[in-house]
């Protein structure tokens, strides 16, 4: 009994007051509280092994991650946004997670080249339309909202947000600085209002005949749209004969410092696998990032499409020549 306690007192010693349970894994997330508890939730009925988990914003958790340094409490960090995941691992605050369940379960395009994190849900940031005002066939391409045609008809959420830079980079990726300037100049000629702080306030603009057409994430559209079956918006699938879609994603990362590397990564390659990834598609109405796994009823009924084979990753590297652009158009 006294050689427990001291290997207790030691233990505390060594970890001080970051020391964390073998049998519990932290996270910080950035997703609201009842996106991801269910998730949890049946990992540790599946496995006994507790997750603690801290929400805040991603920039004050990754800040925190950062000045905690050696003395770290998270073993891994939840967010939204290959371009907030790039943001992290270019902060030296992400560890690579080398595992070949991970790998067969992701495809690499949703996940880092250096294996700093890896996509756990997908969305699609596509084309939303009002049916009364908008035949599908008028529709084409992102690049073809810009189009005189949309003139005083266009919503848009504000360049502020990541997914739109996220969006940006990528047309940056595909057509360059110059030909992007001219799509996004077009889009903000087009604009019927200022910007909007949210998507659901877009798709509720366009519900209401504020505009005729808006960009947004389809888990926004999938709130509504399950709330309300009546909704007079659908979703539009552009880029169909190039290069598809725009998926971007929510992912985790195993901290550089992580108390506990390898509970985190038996953790990550759960949440990989079958079951979690149903629980993401249900919960949020969002993709699942494992292709084996079927989406949600609901948003299979907005039919297949194809998707921007692009690496997401690339909406990192070119975030910040994507908000200097976005800036210069006046893209508030």
């Amino acid at each position: 009994m006294a050689c427990k306690r001291f290997l207790a007192a030691l233990a505390l010693t060594l970890f001080g007051s970051h020391a964390v349970a073998a049998d519990e894994v932290v996270v910080y997330s950035s997703r609201i509280d009842e996106l991801i508890k269910p998730v949890f939730d049946a990992y540790t009925a599946q496995t006994g092994v507790k997750v603690k988990f801290i929400t805040d914003k991603e920039a004050p958790l990754m800040q925190r991650i950062k000045a905690e340094g050696s003395n770290a409490t998270a073993d891994l960090l939840l967010t939204v946004d290959a371009g907030n995941l790039w943001q992290a691992e270019q902060m030296g605050i992400l560890q690579p997670i080398e595992s070949p369940i991970i790998d067969a379960n992701i495809p690499a395009q949703y996940r880092s080249s250096s294996h700093a994190w890896t996509g756990l849900s997908l969305r699609a940031r596509t084309i939303a339309y009002a049916t009364a005002r908008v035949k599908p066939a008028e529709l084409s391409t992102y690049e073809a909202l810009a189009d005189k045609q949309w003139e005083g008809r266009l919503c848009l959420r504000t360049a502020k947000k990541v997914y739109n830079q996220s969006l940006t980079a990528t047309l940056i990726e595909t057509h360059g600085s110059e030909q992007t300037e001219r799509i996004l100049k077009g889009w903000v000629n087009n604009l019927s209002t200022d910007v909007f702080s949210d998507d659901i306030a877009v798709l509720q603009a366009i519900a209401a005949g504020q505009c005729d057409v808006g960009i947004v994430n389809t888990y926004y559209y999938g709130r509504l749209h399950k709330q309300d079956p009546a909704l007079p918006v659908k979703l539009f699938w552009p880029n169909q004969d190039d290069r598809g879609v725009h998926v971007n994603l929510s992912g985790i990362g195993l901290t550089r410092h992580a108390p506990h590397p390898a509970a985190a990564k038996a953790l990550v390659e759960w949440m990989t696998g079958a079951d979690a990834q149903r629980i993401f598609a249900d919960t949020n109405q969002e993709f699942p990032a494992n292709p084996s796994v079927a989406p949600s009823a609901e948003v299979a009924s907005w039919g297949a499409f194809k998707a921007d084979t692009l690496p997401v990753e690339v909406a990192g590297k070119r975030q910040a020549e994507a908000i200097r652009l976005m800036d210069r158009v006046g893209w508030n």
